[in-house]
């Protein structure tokens, strides 16, 4: 008898995206999608057995910067290890197209800045073979790789590709350069971009220190953008903002959002310089949704905070004029490891003043270690503070010792968004609200300083099964993280486990799911290091009916492609 389907899912639990309750059935696949989804189906080319575990949509992680990984790599790690079959890049306002041949140094800087992703690793690594984003998006087109990818239009690169000096130097838009921007824009929409991405936040700098080019564009800048994809009838609109004003700057959104008619989305997080900030902008949000505008806020999984350690960007003591930033990693544990050190670091601190020492380096309050599994919710008597209190040692001391675990392959977790109450209570109302969906991850980017990717993992094991505390169902996880982030792109072809959507799944061992703690390799171009971190527990990841990981191993399936633009059901 001839197989029917090229796959056939047994008798798995599906939980099917739509939010709904799971339940046990067989999944078929045939030319790339779900063929059909019922109990007893006829026979597939390939069988797998998935009795006892979960079969999930394929994830959509809609907040990452693969934008120059994905020109010279086919795996779009971390992401693709922890189920992600689909991302959207070109986020925060940042990427390498439209770009003139004279600004490619300035894009690389600002991106170096914005994603900590090294000078010489771009350098070495991006083949500008493009100029404009269409040429850019035709460069990636032949290109294969482990999960879909989608680019967003940033505006850096596009106000600096009009503007020229001026732009990156913050000067105000003429009419003539608004109405070139624009321009630009709707054709990058008809070309394939997801939508337009800007930042409006003084967090983003380039790695000279200057503020990111779009930090002060003005709302008739913005406008003209936003009615260019308004005419297209296509593309999505994405901001980051520090919100200093949160009415002002909402106000503003709100605006491009009614104006245009495009779904508009912005990054929400719990400051701790203002821990009730973020209440007041889903208020916002809740009057804008209720009034019909399509917009939703991006929320994040689990604080956002980086991680220190010698084979890192930073660590404690970088700025300490006794450390020996040249050494290796070996050299400087071993020093580390020598009281005598610590005590002439100690007694020789940083200058008085320093933002980053104050900011980062030396929040031993907030500084917490990362442990196997790593911890993203500790106890705040965990800290590096509370520790040298009980043991009545200097700070230094308990940060050196951390550093050294490992054969100097220890980290320290410093959460600075989201946990400005010593827990992720209010990550949980941002996580449950209608108006949000997950996103922030920041995949492919901050290689030597945070590895978010992880999230969804973090959403399936600490929220679902893990948590003390208020935790969330498996079935409303899938749904925000696979449907809602597809649907909130435009991307309406996938997410659902139902016959004619595509064929990406995931095969999951719930009771073994893991997430490992993040790891260093040296295989960016140039040499360069990135954190990596992987998840035990995923069986088997399917991207358009082809298994692209089995057990956390590459298979070597490549059937991902780039994304041109919105994808109907």
């Amino acid at each position: 008898m001839s197989d029917v389907f090229d796959l056939v899912i047994r008798q798995g639990t599906i939980i099917d995206g739509s939010g709904g309750a799971a339940f046990e059935a067989d999944v078929a696949v045939k030319d790339g999608r779900i063929a059909a989804v019922g109990p007893d189906l006829a026979r597939g080319a390939e069988e797998m057995e998935a009795r006892g575990l979960l079969v999930t949509p394929g994830l959509v992680d809609i907040h990452t910067h693969y934008d120059g990984q994905a020109t010279w790599e086919s795996r779009l790690q971390p992401s693709t290890l922890h189920g992600v079959t689909t991302v959207v890049s070109g986020n925060c306002g940042v990427g390498f197209a439209p770009c003139r041949p004279a600004d490619h140094d300035r894009l690389i800087r600002l991106m170096e800045g914005v994603e900590d992703l090294p000078f010489p690793v771009l350098k070495a690594g991006l083949p500008w073979t493009w100029e404009s984003f269409g040429e850019y998006l035709a460069s990636l087109e032949p290109r294969a790789f482990d999960a879909d990818i989608g680019l967003m239009l940033p505006h850096a690169a596009l106000r600096v590709f009009v503007m020229g000096e001026r732009g990156a130097n913050r000067e105000p838009a003429t009419a003539e350069d608004i109405a070139q921007m624009a321009a630009i824009a709707e054709a990058a929409m008809h070309a394939g971009a997801i939508g337009f991405s800007t930042s409006r936040t003084l967090n983003h700098r380039t790695s000279d220190g200057q503020p990111t080019p779009t930090l002060t564009a003005a709302e008739d800048e913005l406008m003209g953008i936003a009615l260019a994809l308004g005419r297209a009838g296509k593309g999505v609109l994405q901001f980051v903002s520090d919100f200093a004003d949160p009415d002002a700057e909402f106000g503003l959104m709100r605006r491009l959002c009614e104006a245009s008619g495009r779904p508009l989305s912005f990054s929400l997080a719990q400051s701790p310089v203002a821990p009730r900030g973020w209440r007041r902008l889903l208020d916002l949000l809740e009057q804008a949704t209720a009034d019909g505008l399509p917009m939703k806020a991006q929320v994040a999984a689990r604080p956002v905070g980086v991680l220190l350690g010698l084979d890192l960007t930073l660590n404690p003591f970088s700025l300490h004029p006794d450390w020996p930033k040249a050494a290796s990693v070996a050299d400087q544990a071993r020093l580390l490891a020598d009281p005598a050190f610590v005590a002439r670091l100690i007694a020789n601190p940083p200058p008085k003043g320093n933002a980053l020492g104050t900011a980062l380096l030396h929040r031993w309050g907030d500084m917490y270690q990362l442990g196997d599994p790593p911890n993203y919710e500790p106890l705040p008597e965990t800290s590096l503070a509370a520790q040298a209190m009980r043991r009545g040692v200097p700070y230094e001391v308990v940060a050196a010792e951390w550093l050294c675990a490992n054969d100097g392959a220890g980290m320290i977790y410093v959460p600075f968004l989201n946990y400005a109450d010593g827990d992720l209570d209010a990550v949980h109302a941002m996580l449950t609200h209608p108006d949000t969906v997950p996103g922030l991850s920041d995949g492919g980017a901050h290689v030597g300083m945070i590895c978010d990717g992880s999230f969804p993992t973090t959403l399936l094991t600490h929220w679902v099964r893990d948590r003390v505390g208020a935790r969330l169902q498996i079935e409303q996880v899938i749904r925000r993280q696979a449907r809602d982030t597809a649907l909130a792109v435009g991307l309406a072809d996938r997410g659902l486990i139902a016959p004619g959507f595509r064929a990406d799944l995931n095969l999951i061992d719930a009771a073994r799911l893991r997430l490992m703690p993040p790891t260093v390799r040296h295989d960016l171009p140039a040499g360069g290091r990135r954190l990596m971190q992987a998840a035990a527990g995923i069986r088997a990841t399917i991207v358009a009916g082809a298994v692209t990981y089995r057990d956390g191993e590459a298979t070597g399936a490549l059937p991902g492609r780039l994304l041109r633009g919105a994808r109907p059901a």
